[in-house]
């Protein structure tokens, strides 16, 4: 190459040069749109995976994504099962390091003695089974699980020895402490006390609205309105145009709430802006009077919205809300639900003559237990409420119904059938005893100086339990006992022989793990609390057990279509008013929401829950109130019966086991599904179903060969089939 070669080459080379930086800032500009197009497409994502129902699948091929991708960008929508992805990530996770620790030594226990069961009726196998399909059913309920912190004033002692249990994180547990700290679980909280209230409810004016038709049932006529964009307000404009004097609104089909809600990242704020949506006429009600609350209340199905003149909010409140809180209208018109609420009114009638539907039906359920707060005896001036500190321990030790999905090896990837049965208002069988009173503590020590005699009767008892537990060698069986894991779900239920877990569980559960015809668990008693046995809930509980039995025969006999379903519908009330009302009883932390405008400072401690142009909607915990009928002991001891009883229920004549029913007495690798108080199976069982409160109802048969579910959307899925199709035969049979 000769010199003017030379040059020239460098001439090109500057003119490539520049050509190239050209084309690098074209690429950069095309990589930023690029990046901000892929940015835009991210946020749809996530805000797509805020809907219930949204699926990977669909959104990865709407998208353009790989499945990974959009995992990747939300989590909650990766169907693989919990199980698997914590094996997966522990295959590929490289071996971490041993930690260095210091030795601690486990509290000391006291074991248990297995208990001696009475007989029992044997049954005869599964495959002779034949059911009659049952013309009325029992919904699962669905109680949402939460776990909470301890707060500070109640701040424990924790064991800190747990093996991992299942696939999840083991979360420690509070203990009793001991020396003064430990003497204020076991004080009572002064001046707190449940009485018979000296008053009656005020009722209030009541319309029912199908938003989606503007259908209005008011008195006994029905009127078609108009409703505009259907805001709280226009909503309001129009029906007390129609019905002035309104003091509730019940909306029973239409969820005007949802109305917009692809616009938002999730269902809760799109329900948050239509709660808080400008109006000229109406603006959030803040309260007036001691029965009067303020303040919208923010749900994602089942929304409460209270609202005041704009100019003066404290007068004339007016409440929106959701039929849903008391039962599934499942299509039915306003005038039936209307016709509904009138039967449960009269239902109730008969048991109080003061009733007066509230609200919700937990208020309804609070307000009338309180009027069978006795005049005589023991507890004549009411029932004393445990301290915050106690209260704390057993919101956080109580967990409610029990919910788990059995997955492979443990049941066949191919399930043979998938068969569900439903325990009859479940919770209405467990409210004859309760624990009362002061509680008595047990040591471990003390435990293990009681004779053999005297550990079955406070077992046996209305008692709480800190226990460590062992599962024994040979067990092939589903778990018994609830160990708590950190997340969403809470509780976990070790079956893997071997396994050793901390917790607590009342005395049902205990000495059921104790005493089950199958092989006694090895339980460690750490502790726990033994409270006098009382009836504080069972006159409430047999009045609606009454109320719910006239319904449902109402149901079946009545001779017109409408009044058959009006009547179904109050049933299902009246099961709400039970279910929820003892749900009451839990006290949990209460959840205080409020709006701020838009530019002014924030309460602290407070959780955003969305915003528009004008207002910022949040909610903060307001840690435990004075609630005079706060007693969670209740709570959790019906849960724990009910948890028992999906393990091992007996059917009685008088005294007289005659018969059992649940999981235990199924055959070990049957049992797929754990739903509060139902449970699906692989076969049917010979389960006799009487109609009464507990019995097993068998509710769908889905044929198979079936896939087994691998989410609990799958196994909802599944149900919903099962349900069909027992459905379908028992019209084809009838």
């Amino acid at each position: 190459m000769d010199r003017q070669t030379y040059t020239a080459e460098l001439a090109g080379l500057r003119e490539l040069r520049t050509e190239i930086g050209q084309a690098e800032k074209t690429v950069a500009a095309a990589q930023k749109e690029l990046d901000k197009l892929g940015q835009q497409r991210a946020r749809r994502v996530a805000g797509l995976a805020g809907y219930e129902g949204a699926q990977a699948p669909a959104i990865a091929k709407a998208s353009g994504l790989t499945l990974a991708d959009v995992v990747r960008i939300a989590p909650l929508l990766d169907p693989t099962p919990t199980a698997v992805r914590a094996a997966k990530a522990d295959d590929q996770a490289p071996p971490a390091p041993a930690p260095v620790v210091e030795p601690v030594a486990e509290p000391a226990g006291a074991v248990a003695p297995a208990l001696t069961r009475p007989a029992v009726v044997e049954q005869p196998a599964p495959a002779t089974v034949t059911a009659e399909v049952p013309r009325e059913v029992e919904d699962q309920a669905v109680v949402a699980e939460r776990s909470a912190e301890v707060p500070a004033a109640a701040a424990v002692a924790v064991p800190t020895t747990q093996r991992p249990v299942g696939e999840s994180v083991p979360r420690e547990l509070p203990t009793l402490p001991e020396g003064p700290d430990g003497a204020r679980f076991e004080a009572l909280t002064t001046g707190l006390v449940s009485k018979r209230p000296p008053y009656t409810q005020l009722a209030r004016a009541t319309v029912f609205l199908d938003a989606a038709t503007g259908d209005l049932a008011v008195r006994d006529q029905v009127v078609r309105l108009t409703l505009g964009a259907r805001t709280p307000g226009e909503i309001l404009d129009a029906v007390l145009a129609t019905a002035p004097g309104t003091e509730r609104v019940y909306i029973t089909a239409g969820a005007p709430w949802h109305d917009g809600a692809e616009r938002y990242s999730t269902l809760k704020d799109a329900v948050a802006a239509w709660l808080n949506t400008p109006s000229e006429r109406w603006t959030t009600a803040v309260g007036a009077g001691r029965d009067k609350l303020a303040g919208h209340f923010v749900h994602q199905r089942q929304p409460v919205g209270r609202y005041g003149p704009a100019a003066a909010p404290d007068t004339d409140m007016v409440e929106i809300r959701s039929i849903g809180e008391w039962f599934d209208a499942d299509g039915a018109d306003a005038a039936t639900c209307r016709q509904a609420f009138t039967l449960l009114w009269q239902a109730l009638r008969r048991h109080w003559d003061d009733v007066v539907l509230m609200g919700s039906p937990s208020q309804t359920g609070r307000d009338l237990w309180t009027r069978t707060i006795p005049t005589k005896g023991k507890w004549a001036g009411g029932y004393p409420v445990l301290s915050e500190e106690l209260r704390a321990l057993l919101h956080a030790t109580g967990g409610q119904g029990r919910t788990e999905l059995i997955l492979p090896p443990r049941v066949p990837e191919q399930l043979p059938a998938l068969v569900e049965y439903d325990r009859t208002f479940a919770y209405a069988k467990h409210l004859w005893k309760s624990p009362v009173g002061t509680p008595t503590r047990i040591t471990a020590q003390g435990f293990a100086a009681m004779t053999e005699a005297e550990q079955a009767k406070a077992l046996m008892s209305c008692s709480h339990w800190n226990v460590r537990v062992t599962v024994p060698a040979g067990w092939n069986h589903v778990g018994l006992l609830p160990a708590p894991v950190t997340g969403d779900r809470a509780w976990v239920y070790p079956s893997e022989p071997g396994t050793t877990f901390t917790t607590w569980a009342g005395g049902a559960e205990v000495h059921l793990a104790l005493s089950n015809h199958l092989m006694p668990w090895k339980v460690e008693i750490l502790g726990g609390l033994v409270f006098e046995d009382g009836k504080p809930l069972d006159d409430w509980g047999k009045r609606l057990k009454s109320a719910w039995a006239d319904l449902t025969n109402l149901s079946r006999i009545h001779g017109d279509e409408r009044q058959r379903q009006a009547a179904y519908l109050a049933s299902r009330a009246v099961r709400s008013v039970l279910l929820f009302g003892l749900g009451g009883f839990a006290q949990r932390p209460r959840l205080v929401s409020g709006t701020t405008p838009v530019g002014e400072a924030l309460p602290a401690g407070v959780e955003i829950l969305g915003q528009d142009g004008e207002v910022v909607t949040w909610q903060r915990q307001a840690g435990f109130s004075r609630d005079p009928n706060a007693h969670p002991e209740w709570a959790a001891y019906v849960w724990s019966g009910a948890r028992a009883a999906l393990l091992d229920m007996k059917y009685r004549d008088g005294k007289e086991i005659v018969g059992v029913a649940g999981a235990l007495h199924a055959r070990p690798g049957t049992v797929v599904y754990f739903g509060t108080d139902g449970i699906a199976l692989t076969e049917r069982q010979p389960w006799p179903y009487r109609g009464e409160p507990g019995d097993y109802l068998l509710k769908g048969h889905l044929t198979g060969p079936v896939e087994h579910p691998t989410s609990q959307e799958q196994y909802l899925t599944l149900r919903g089939q099962g349900r069909a199709e027992l459905a379908a035969k028992g019209a084809e049979q009838s």
